[in-house]
């Protein structure tokens, strides 16, 4: 029987969060192909009409996914690095933001897609500036070592960057199943070892 909404609630409790959790559910499950507003109303027991008092439609609900995926990884990588008690262990602080990045990349893979599918979207301004937040972490590790003398010049986003290209494909070997997860750290380690030998200043003459 299709539903109504006289036969189902209009919304319970904090609807938004139920919505977004169920999609994350549904991607991790069946892909971003699957997933439908309807669906997933039905999936927590409220009208279909319900969700779109929180998302217009099923691209405004893909883009709140990814901005909160973006801030969880936020919140993971700031963990990572604060727990490293001696900020002027660069080579640590690097290693912790690399693995902690790895690990919540494989774990949630499907999500991750979609955080960077999304992140370059035209209009999604929220996304981009989640992302932005989020990565603007390496840019302040890298403007720290600069300081110090440990880093050359140069624009901290671009040197970065380099860095991020070999954590993408450390990620992306582990979650194809081309290398082992027990690897992850020794692999994290040669990574930051050479981005750092290839990063430090040059030698005056």
């Amino acid at each position: 029987m299709p539903d109504t909404i006289e036969q189902r609630p209009y919304h319970h409790g904090n609807l938004r969060v139920e919505l977004l959790n169920a999609a994350e559910r549904s991607l991790r499950a069946h892909g971003v192909e699957q997933l439908s507003l309807r669906d997933l109303a039905r999936d927590i027991g409220v009208s279909h009409a319900a969700p779109r008092r929180h998302f217009a439609d099923r691209r405004a609900l893909l883009d709140a996914l990814a901005e909160s995926g973006f801030v969880r990884l936020g919140a993971k990588l700031r963990a990572a690095v604060d727990g490293i008690d001696d900020e002027d262990e660069l080579p640590a602080r690097l290693h912790a933001f690399a693995s902690a990045y790895i690990r919540f990349a494989t774990e949630n893979a499907a999500l991750t897609g979609l955080m960077n599918s999304s992140k370059h979207r035209p209009g999604a301004t929220a996304v981009a500036e989640a992302s932005a937040a989020a990565f603007g972490q390496i840019r302040d590790l890298i403007e720290e070592g600069q300081a110090r003398g440990e880093l050359e010049e140069g624009d901290p986003e671009g040197i970065g960057l380099i860095l991020y290209a070999t954590v993408l494909g450390i990620t992306s070997m582990l979650t194809s199943g081309m290398i082992e997860p027990e690897r992850l750290d020794g692999l994290v380690d040669a990574a930051v070892t050479h981005f750092l030998r290839g990063a430090r200043p040059a030698e005056p003459r």
